[in-house]
């Protein structure tokens, strides 16, 4: 009996700890202004421009 308890508590744990999938956002150069699309900053010199997105085109919110 203490083992299927033990189990169902680690299956609503388990099922507690879905991760989601992180947003797209456009992003601006700052240095000559070109549009990126990506779910990370590229890199420095590079400020959101649009968002947040569902896929990777950044075409839809």
């Amino acid at each position: 009996m203490k083992k299927l308890l033990v189990a169902l508590i680690a299956a609503a744990c388990l099922y507690q700890a879905q991760a989601g999938t992180a947003p797209w956002w456009r992003w601006e150069s700052q240095v000559d202004g070109r549009l990126v699309c990506s779910q990370w900053p590229p890199g420095e010199g590079w400020k959101k421009f649009a968002g947040p997105f569902t896929n990777g085109a950044c075409r839809e919110p």
